[in-house]
């Protein structure tokens, strides 16, 4: 199908360790700063890992939510409103002037509502099954926040919870893109949300012997292409952009910050935890959207990879990128965020598409903290942007997401 829309981005809005906005992320990733700590919502003396990238006393009545209506949310789910109210204000959208019908809300998540099934079954094992919740549901669904958003705002148009782990964000996004070009809608709140740095959430991946157990120093424990990893570094949060059909955002006179240009999808295949060792898959997710694009890939200048820190998947992602740019890798920069803030599951995709949209209109790279000595396995020829932001003008930029279950995405910008 040929592209005739144009998909654009006008609002921007997060929830990190690192900050509760855009402007406060952006500037602390630009001065090499770590929002990983020690775990405070609950005891991690059982745990082998008691520290990630956890966010400190939130509440979201500050973003003007009652709250009554607060305590009706998970976690994810709050993270995600707020989230949505930055970007929305950002944008500069009032949507008593839009058709509802013609707005869609793809709001992912890798794990929805996990903190409120830990209480509710807690409550059922100590109080009986009359003490549950009856907002249980409503609250641990994964399609939660999206009903929320779409109902804070009397949106009727597409909504829905795309779910693919650590891929969830970067593929909603990529889907509310084709509703747009598929003209079934001309705007869209998309992202993703995560609060799963809970007891069973830190315990699972403590299991699965994925995580690095830094916990002497965690502010260093998050190394991606280091070749001293060892392992990634849980987080929470959420990252949702505000995308615009190009002359809808163009006649109201948006501030844009740039174009969606291109979107792929791919499966590896290939097991459930581990990705394709030769990162075939995700080199294809790549081809994918540089095609949709039709930008050929010695223009690109920047990758904010995906980049988690673990043993495979960050060889796995550079034999992908370098299966796919050849030579010109070695003239663009890729760092990863993730060294900075951890692995916010499914939303990371969302959390890190705002910054790299946000490098390219300021012409500066976030740093790959903690990369201290480089893998060489990793290619030492590739800019990782090592430790220090780097001054840059981008025109084109690629994120990379990649999730548990083989799933694979890329999402293409470009300056307007």
């Amino acid at each position: 199908m040929s592209q005739t829309r144009r998909v654009v981005i006008t609002g921007l809005g997060c929830v990190t360790c690192l900050g509760e906005s855009v402007d406060e992320l952006f500037k602390a990733l630009l001065a090499g700063k770590s929002g990983i700590s020690v775990i405070e919502g609950f005891d991690t003396s059982l745990f082998t890992v008691h520290f990630g990238g956890e966010i400190k006393n939130f509440d979201l009545t500050r973003f003007g939510v009652d709250s009554r209506e607060a305590r009706r949310m998970d976690l994810f789910s709050q993270y995600a409103v707020g989230s949505a109210i930055q970007a929305v204000k950002d944008s500069g959208l009032q949507f008593d002037r839009e058709d509802p019908t013609r707005v869609s809300v793809i709001i992912a998540t890798g794990i929805g509502g996990i903190g409120e099934i830990e209480q509710q079954h807690l409550r059922l094992l100590n109080k009986g099954p009359r003490q549950v919740s009856p907002f249980c549901v409503p609250k641990l669904m994964g399609n939660a926040a999206s009903g929320i958003i779409s109902m804070m705002y009397g949106l009727q148009g597409p909504n829905f919870c795309v779910v693919t782990a650590c891929a969830s964000a970067a593929h909603g996004i990529g889907e509310a893109m084709w509703n747009i070009i598929n003209n079934r809608s001309d705007i869209s709140i998309c992202g993703g949300s995560e609060a799963a740095l809970t007891p069973i959430g830190l315990g699972s991946f403590c299991a699965l012997k994925s995580l690095s157990t830094r916990n002497d120093n965690p502010t260093i424990a998050s190394r991606p292409f280091d070749i001293d990893r060892d392992g990634f570094v849980m987080s929470e949060g959420a990252g949702l952009v505000v995308l615009e059909e190009y002359e809808h955002a163009r006649k109201r006179g948006a501030k844009i910050y740039a174009e969606l240009i291109g979107y792929g999808a791919t499966s590896d295949a290939h097991h459930i935890t581990a990705p394709l060792p030769d990162g075939s898959g995700a080199a294809r997710a790549i081809k994918i959207a540089l095609e949709q694009a039709r930008l050929s890939p010695d223009k690109v200048d920047y990758i904010n990879a995906h980049g988690t820190s673990t043993q495979l998947n960050d060889i796995a992602e550079v034999l992908a990128v370098k299966s796919v740019f050849g030579e010109h890798i070695y003239k663009i920069s890729m760092s990863s965020i993730k060294s900075c803030i951890g692995h916010a599951l499914g939303a990371s995709g969302g959390i890190e598409l705002i910054v790299t949209v946000k490098s390219m209109g300021k012409s500066i790279l976030p740093p790959t903290i903690n990369l201290d000595n480089l893998d060489p396995q990793c290619d030492a020829k590739i800019d990782y942007v090592p430790n220090k932001a780097k001054e840059r003008k981008i025109n084109y930029a690629l994120s990379n997401s990649l999730g548990f279950g083989g799933h694979n995405a890329a999402l293409v910008v470009g300056k307007v």
